[in-house]
């Protein structure tokens, strides 16, 4: 991987990964990822209020993870994709990473049943 300056991160990963940590805001993402939705429609499957759900949309529209339009009466909110896109970029460094940390853990597992195999015979 890389050496990175630590200031070369992009400046919204933070909010992006704060906003993706939470458990509700993750499941409105993933029902906007079927398509635009109301507050009312977003709120329908949640045991919460609307004005609860309308905090969480900011949260997601300052992290740059949904644009929300006016549509009449409606602020229908829909999925951006390039924000989540520089997060799944970030990520991607990493994967080299766990790569070879799983390559490292299938050989120690491979030595293991070896031994173990071993030992059962000489019994």
């Amino acid at each position: 991987m890389e050496q990175h300056s630590y200031m070369n991160a992009q400046p919204n990963l933070d909010a992006i990964f704060a906003a993706l940590a939470d458990p509700t805001r993750r499941a409105i993402l993933s029902r906007l990822a079927d398509g635009q939705a109301s507050v009312n429609e977003i709120a329908a499957p949640f045991k919460m209020s609307q004005p609860a759900v309308s905090k969480h949309l900011k949260v997601l529209e300052r992290a740059g993870l949904i644009e929300r339009d006016i549509d009449e009466q409606r602020r229908p909110a829909r999925l951006k994709a390039r924000e989540m896109a520089a997060a799944v970029e970030w990520l991607t460094q990493f994967k080299a990473f766990w790569g070879a940390s799983f390559d490292q853990l299938d050989d120690v597992l491979l030595d293991m049943k070896l031994t173990q195999d071993k030992e059962s015979e000489h019994e």
